[in-house]
């Protein structure tokens, strides 16, 4: 069984051991109870790089205890790889070993996980320098250390193991393994001032990435070595017995050659191998910095300095903090010799770098190697600003900003929050939770009030007041005070306020559909069963139309009233008007007209003339008049044939002279915009078509409109139709 990816074991470790900081009470023993719980776990497992999962703990243990790290960050390089074997790994770590390394191992798989499908998902034959590559790298990175710095140390150093491992087996790593070293890893070591990490592991990445060039100038570098090396034995002893004539007391040793800088040199400045100023180098340590610029006097007093050459990161230190004095002489013979001259406390520094930060937890204030990691915080924040330098960095070289779209602020537990560049405190507040957002009243940029739409910048420290009950501001949606930047703290206090008008809205629904009920007297009817009947998942979907008034009344009133009267157990006799002659002639066929008294049209189907007609005697209101398509009409003859009666249109003349008219429904569906209505009852007003009705509402950006117009004649609606269709956003135009 193969599990994550990690790095591996065999080669020795640079043994640049520190004093190792105490372990907490009752921690003591925790490396060796990591150890035996890990045993049985990973003793026969492999990783997908070949190498034995317990080997690969114990290579990483070593490199941890090289850096001078804690007892307690070794354990860890044995607990990470368990976590794949138990179902509950925080639970199961944290009752054996505490909640700490139980965090600190899940956050580091977590994080291997996720550069494992980063790797995965790497395009093959990519540059080895492409910097846009690393962008999703470092910004994960970045957010998992934030969490617990430690993790940056536990991957390093697994990825400098496998690598080492690779390289002592003879089997080639991946080239996406060795890609992401050099392009994320080894970087990282380097802004963290990690030196002996970063030297060694770009070697080695480089070594799998381009084979022959590695071989060439390992080849080159081997050439005349003992010619070399006898040279500079004998440079390093007269400059090491020269400075301690002069009372200075130095260490001089030579530097090593890394084959991948030497490459890198070669082709930023375009030299030749023998141009190379550092194949000769030196580097001599001394106890003050006074001793330091006292030993370059000396250097640049005994030999030919080349100007160009010197840099001065003593008085200016480098980002990542490192200092030292560099210097490019020439010897007599005119061979150029490289020099760094430093003191044990910088040279510590330039070793370990900020990983003397992650002492903080067992070390206390003193830190290691001089370096001041006072609390969690303080580490954190030099965390930060190194990764936020790397950026730059990165900027510079890529041309573009890999966060120039983003800021990172930490909260006063030190924890790290991204928010999008230009963003403020109330931002801050609604990345941390929503109801601080809501309840946000003030905030602290680096301990000082400052007011909500401060812009916020990199590395900042927020801290943000609330109260216990609270609401947004509808200031804080105005672009012109500038409160929110984020889109989804925008997005928030909208749905605040949706929240609160869709509530204002069903309430007006409610009371709006509860007063029908009780004029129709049906108070006993279960809304949700209401609702259902309308085809709404809930009554609350019903009453937030109708209060949007996008839902009309006289539905649930057609919903509510049955159709016409069918219990009727006798036929009422009625003074009905012959027709004369015809088919309806002699059977006592009723004629539709204005002096026919003791008729209705029926509302459902508004029948007009020349429509085909039929009648239903109802109780006590007359016969009711419908068109024979009419779906009701159809269901009243299929139940009750006998109180079906023949009826057709009589005269359309009154006594007064004027044509009988009769009411009709229009529907006409359309795109809503403004002025849509006016439009349409424009069309009715030039074809002499009276409205005597409109009903309208809007869903999604449809308009539904319902008019009940006066016609004499059905037959002439066509025209109407026709012309209500040609109005701009007209989709449909149909008589119901």
């Amino acid at each position: 069984m193969k599990i994550a990816e990690g790095s591996p074991h065999t080669a020795g470790v640079p043994q640049v051991l520190a004093a190792t900081a105490p372990l907490p009470p009752g921690q003591e023993d925790a490396l060796a109870r990591a150890r035996a719980f890990a045993t049985p776990l990973l003793a026969g497992e492999t990783l997908d790089t070949g190498e034995n999962a317990l080997a690969h703990a114990e290579g990483v243990c070593a490199i941890l205890r090289s850096l001078g790290s804690s007892e307690a960050l070794q354990a860890a390089a044995y607990l990470v790889h368990t976590c794949v074997h138990l179902n509950r790994p925080q639970e199961v770590i944290a009752k054996a070993f505490g909640d700490n390394l139980a965090a600190l191992a899940v956050e580091t798989t977590k994080l291997m996980h996720v550069q494992r499908q980063a790797r995965d998902a790497q395009v093959v034959g990519q540059p080895v320098d492409d910097t846009a590559a690393q962008t999703e790298n470092v910004r994960k990175m970045l957010l998992a250390f934030s969490r617990d710095l430690r993790v940056v140390l536990l991957r390093l150093a697994s990825r400098l193991q496998t690598l080492r491992y690779c390289a002592a087996s003879r089997r080639p790593a991946s080239p996406a393994l060795a890609r992401e070293a050099l392009q994320v890893f080894a970087p990282l070591a380097n802004r963290l001032g990690i030196w002996q990490i970063k030297w060694e592991m770009e070697d080695l990445a480089f070594r799998f990435l381009e084979p022959e060039t590695y071989r060439e100038i390992a080849r080159l570098l081997d050439e005349k070595r003992a010619e070399r090396e006898h040279y500079m034995e004998q440079l390093r002893t007269r400059l090491e017995g020269e400075l301690r004539a002069h009372s200075i007391s130095a260490v001089v040793t030579g530097r090593p050659k890394h084959i991948y800088s030497i490459v890198k040199k070669m082709r930023g400045k375009s030299l030749d191998f023998d141009q190379l100023f550092d194949i000769r180098a030196l580097r001599v340590i001394v106890p003050t910095v006074k001793d330091c610029y006292a030993a370059l006097s000396w250097v640049h007093s005994s030999f030919e300095p080349i100007e160009a050459e010197f840099d001065d990161y003593i008085a200016r230190p480098k980002p990542n903090g490192y200092q030292s004095l560099h210097t490019v002489v020439r010897d007599e013979a005119g061979k150029a010799i490289e020099i760094q001259i430093r003191t044990q406390a910088m040279h510590d520094h330039a070793e370990s770098g900020v990983a003397a930060h992650w002492a903080y937890k067992e070390a206390g204030a003193k830190g290691y190697a001089g370096v001041s990691a006072s609390s969690e915080y303080d580490a954190k924040i030099a965390v930060l600003r190194q990764l936020l330098a790397w950026e730059r960095d990165l900027s510079g070289a890529a041309g573009q900003g890999l966060f120039e779209d983003r800021i990172y602020v930490l909260t006063p537990d030190a924890a790290v929050v991204e928010l999008p560049q230009g963003a403020t405190p109330l931002d801050f507040a609604y990345a941390i939770h929503t109801s601080v957002g809501h309840r946000c009243r003030g905030a602290r940029v680096d301990g000082v009030m400052v007011p909500l739409n401060t812009p916020l910048h990199n590395g900042q420290t927020v801290e943000i007041t609330t109260v216990k009950e609270g609401r947004p501001s509808r200031d804080w949606l105005n672009p012109e005070l500038g409160y929110l930047h984020s889109s989804r703290a925008k997005a928030k206090v909208r749905a605040w306020f949706n929240a609160q008008a869709t509530q204002a809205t069903i309430a007006r629904g409610r009371e709006a559909v509860e007063k029908l009920l009780q004029r129709e007297g049906k108070t006993a009817l279960k809304l949700d069963e209401l609702a259902a009947q309308l085809g709404f998942k809930t009554a609350d979907a019903l009453f937030e139309v109708v209060g949007k008034d996008e839902f009309s009344l006289r539905t649930i009133e057609t919903l509510l009233r049955p159709p016409p009267a069918e219990a009727e157990a006798a036929t009422p006799t009625l003074p009905l008007r012959k027709s004369r002659g015809g088919e309806g002639a002699g059977r006592g066929v009723l004629v539709v007209g204005i002096d026919s008294l003791m008729t209705q049209l029926a509302k459902c189907c508004r029948p007009a003339p020349p429509d085909p007609i039929g009648g239903f005697v109802t109780r006590g209101k007359g016969v009711s008049v419908h068109r024979s398509d009419c779906r009701n009409f159809r269901e009243m003859a299929a139940r009750n044939t006998e109180r079906i009666i023949e009826v057709e249109w009589g005269g359309t003349g009154a006594q007064s002279g004027k044509a009988a008219v009769y009411p009709v429904d229009v529907s006409v569906e359309a795109a809503d915009r403004q002025g849509l209505l006016r439009d349409i009852s424009e069309v009715f007003a030039r074809e002499k078509t009276n409205v005597i009705g409109v009903q309208t509402q809007s869903v999604r950006g449809t308009a539904w409109m319902t008019f009940t117009v006066e016609v004499a004649d059905a037959g002439r609606l066509n025209k109407v139709l026709a012309a209500v269709a040609a109005v701009a956003g007209v989709r449909a135009a149909r008589r119901r």
